[in-house]
C-alpha cells in the first residue's frame, strides 16, 4: 500500500471539492482531490446550472471558472405561468441582482483545468473504500487506486463532497443514510432537444395537467421538464407524446420543438444530514444535503458550504483556531434551511400532487396570485431566487 501525506483530503471532484481546493491553495493549503470517476464522465455528464449572483461573483473573482460571465447567459427574471398567463419575476428591479445559465458540467470543466494547470493532485479514478481516525488529528482515507492497488492518505482534516451517496457521511454521521428525509409523489421527466429556446428566459409553469419547466442549455440546445410520476418508464413515451404532454402543461405558450436527444426521469427527494462535521472530518454540497431541483438551489449551496469550511480550515490549518470549525454546521444549517424551505415552497405551489382536491387547486392560484400581485411576494422570490449573500 502506498501511502501519501497532505494537508487536506477531499473527497469527490465536484462543484464542491474543486471550489474547495482551489480556495484553500489560495491560502497556501495543500489537497488532494478523489474521484471514482474518469475527467471524461465528470465533464461530459449533462447538469442543470442556474448560478445565484453570489456564486457568480465568486466563481469569477477567484478564477475559479473564467468562462462563467463571458459564456454563460445573464437572465434577469422568470416567468411564473398559469391559468394560461405569464408573469415575470424582474430581479434587477427587485433586488438589483441577477442570474448566470451556466450548466454545471461547463464550470466544472473550467476547474478541472484551472485547478490542473496550477499542479492540483486530483486523481481520478479513485474508489474510496473507508474512512478512519476522524476523531484524530491524523485522520486517514483508504482508498484503491484505478489500477486495482491500495492508497492510504493521511491527512489533517478530511471533507465529503462525495454526492448524495456519500460515503464520507457514514464516517461523520455513523450511518450512510443518516439525516432527515423527505421523498415527493412526483418526479420531472427531462428532456434535450434541438431546437432554439422558446423563451429568453426560464418558465415555471403550473396547470390543470401539472407542471412544466421551460429551460435553456444554448442557442440550439434546449431543456424541458414535465411533472411525471417517480415510476414512469422515460423509454415508452413516443416523441410526439412528449411535445403534446409538454405543450399542455405550459397553456398560452408555444414551445419550439426538435429532435429530442436524450430523456430521463428524475426523483425529488429532500435530504439534511444529521451532523456535518465530526472531529477532523466534514460535509459539504450532496454529500450534506439534497434539495428539490425547482428552486435552482443544489450547487449553489455547495458553494455556500464551501466558503464557510474553507475560513474554517484556514483559521484551523494556518493559525491552529478551532473556532470557526466549531461553528461551520450551525453556521451553514441556517442557509440549508433557509433553502429547504425556498425549494419545498416553490415545489408545494407550482406542482399538483395526486390526493390534491377542487380546494387545493384554487388555493394553489390564490397562492401565485399572491405572489405575483404583491411586490413584497415577488421580492421574496427573487432574493431567494438570486441568492442571500454568504455567511
Amino acid at each position: 500500500m502506498s501511502t501519501v501525506r497532505t494537508q487536506v483530503a477531499i473527497v469527490g471532484a465536484g462543484p464542491a471539492g474543486l471550489l474547495l481546493s482551489h480556495l484553500l491553495a489560495a491560502r497556501g493549503i495543500e489537497s488532494i482531490v478523489l474521484d471514482q470517476r474518469s475527467r471524461e464522465e465528470i465533464e461530459k455528464t449533462i447538469r442543470a446550472g442556474i448560478l445565484e449572483y453570489p456564486t457568480v461573483q465568486l466563481l469569477d473573482e477567484t478564477g475559479a471558472s473564467p468562462r462563467v460571465k463571458t459564456e454563460g447567459q445573464r437572465h434577469d427574471g422568470i416567468e411564473l405561468r398559469f391559468q394560461g398567463e405569464g408573469h415575470r419575476i424582474d430581479f434587477p428591479a427587485l433586488t438589483g441582482r441577477s442570474v448566470w445559465l451556466f450548466p454545471q458540467h461547463e464550470a466544472l470543466i473550467d476547474m478541472i483545468a484551472v485547478r490542473l494547470a496550477a499542479g492540483q493532485d486530483l486523481r481520478f479514478g479513485v474508489t474510496v473504500d473507508r474512512v478512519e481516525d476522524i476523531e484524530t488529528d491524523r485522520p486517514r482515507v483508504f482508498a484503491t487506486n484505478s489500477d486495482g492497488s491500495p492508497l492510504e492518505i493521511e491527512a489533517d482534516f478530511i471533507v465529503g463532497g462525495d454526492g448524495s451517496r456519500s460515503l464520507v457521511r457514514a464516517a461523520v454521521t455513523g450511518s450512510s443514510t443518516g439525516g432527515y428525509f423527505r421523498e415527493y409523489p412526483f418526479a420531472w421527466f427531462g428532456i434535450l432537444c434541438e431546437a432554439p429556446p422558446s423563451s429568453e428566459e426560464l418558465i415555471y409553469s403550473n396547470s390543470p395537467n401539472g407542471f412544466a419547466l421551460i429551460s435553456q442549455r444554448s442557442a440550439t440546445v434546449q431543456r424541458m421538464y414535465f411533472q411525471c410520476d417517480p415510476e414512469t418508464d422515460p423509454t415508452v413515451m413516443s416523441e410526439a407524446e412528449i411535445w403534446e404532454t409538454l405543450q399542455s402543461c405550459v397553456p398560452g405558450t408555444t414551445l419550439q420543438e426538435g429532435p429530442i436527444f436524450q430523456r430521463d426521469v428524475l426523483r425529488f427527494r429532500s435530504f439534511v444530514a444529521y451532523e456535518l462535521r465530526r472531529g477532523r472530518a466534514a460535509l459539504v454540497g450532496d454529500a450534506a444535503h439534497t434539495v428539490p431541483p425547482t428552486g435552482a438551489k443544489g450547487m449553489n449551496l455547495a458553494v455556500a458550504d464551501v466558503v464557510l469550511l474553507d475560513r474554517a480550515l484556514g483559521a484551523l490549518l494556518n493559525e491552529g483556531d478551532e473556532r470557526l470549525l466549531d461553528s461551520y454546521a450551525e453556521t451553514a444549517l441556517q442557509r440549508i434551511w433557509k433553502a429547504q424551505h425556498f425549494s419545498w415552497w416553490m415545489t408545494s405551489m407550482l406542482h399538483l400532487t395526486p390526493e390534491a382536491s377542487d380546494f387545493d387547486r384554487r388555493r394553489q392560484i390564490g397562492e401565485l396570485r399572491s405572489v405575483v400581485e404583491s411586490e413584497a411576494g415577488q421580492t421574496y422570490l427573487a432574493e431567494a431566487y438570486t441568492g442571500w449573500a454568504f455567511a
